[in-house]
């Protein structure tokens, strides 16, 4: 798996907080970096720049958690765990952003405007026009609220409504927004993915156990941050509501791994002097 230092230890302290405690010491750090390839002082390194950019947090010495800069980010990435109560019955009538106003010549605005709208399941109806099914528990308000925490202060979100009304010609315009098969399959060849790994999993190595459940229990949630969340018909929501108990498994037994790796890296380095442990 090709990675860089500093998501890695953003993704390890996601998972951290998943498992209840949201901190992590420098060796058990490098401990899962060496399992990925990446060098120590690259992971030292990437602390030092990622706790200057407040993503990072020291609440104890030679211990990181998330910082307020990673927050917004981390908070959607964690709200995967909730989806089945974030999903209301579909009416028809569309949420929409119109960003005519905020402009495309901001770089870094756009960009961070994009990725939200990703992370909302909002696609490009016409330049300018993003839609999405008001299928969201909470509706235009929670959209609004959503725009705002994930986009950086000053950041333009655009203007946030209700569109309903659409002609039959719009409406299936709207609809074919997304590749909803593309979904439908990723549901089913994701659940069949992670039943097959969970089946075999008690007889692998516990290092290529930890390495394999962090790469596909990566994808799988990653899946599930960026997925749309349509409404049937457009989607098999009987397909996705599978396959998010089945990455719920794979998360417990990815955690229970990953536990076991940790154990074992605090063991292995708790004789060493203070100055490489730190």
């Amino acid at each position: 798996m090709a990675t860089d230092p500093r998501s890695l230890i953003l993704s390890l302290l996601l998972g951290a907080e998943r498992s209840g405690d949201p901190t992590l010491a420098v060796p058990e750090l490098l401990a899962a970096a060496a399992l990925f390839g990446l060098p120590e002082n690259a992971v030292r390194v990437a602390l030092t720049r990622a706790a200057a950019a407040g993503l990072l947090l020291s609440p104890a010495r030679g211990r990181y958690a998330l910082g307020p800069a990673a927050r917004p980010l981390a908070d959607a990435v964690l709200a995967w765990k909730r989806l089945p109560e974030r999903l209301v019955h579909w009416r028809g009538d569309w949420l929409a952003v119109h960003v005519g106003a905020a402009g495309r010549s901001d770089r870094p605005a756009l960009r961070a405007r994009e990725r939200a709208f990703g992370l909302l399941g909002l696609a490009e109806f016409e330049r300018g026009l993003h839609l999405r099914p008001d299928n969201l528990a909470g509706g235009v308000e929670a959209l609004r609220e959503r725009l705002a925490a994930l986009l950086p202060d000053g950041a333009a979100a655009g203007t946030v409504f209700v569109l309903g009304g659409l002609s039959g010609a719009d409406s299936a315009r709207a609809c074919s927004l997304w590749d909803t098969g593309a979904l439908d399959a990723g549901y089913r060849d994701g659940t069949a993915l992670l039943a097959a790994w969970l089946d075999a999993a008690p007889g692998l190595p516990p290092e290529q156990a930890a390495r394999e459940s962090f790469e596909l229990g990566g994808e799988a949630i990653r899946r599930l941050v960026f997925d749309p969340l349509l409404p049937a018909p457009l989607v098999d929501a009987e397909a996705r509501a599978r396959y998010v108990r089945t990455v719920e498994r794979f998360d417990a037994a990815g955690q229970a791994v990953w536990q076991g790796f940790l154990a074992r890296a605090r063991a292995a380095r708790a004789t060493e002097p203070e100055e490489i442990r730190r």
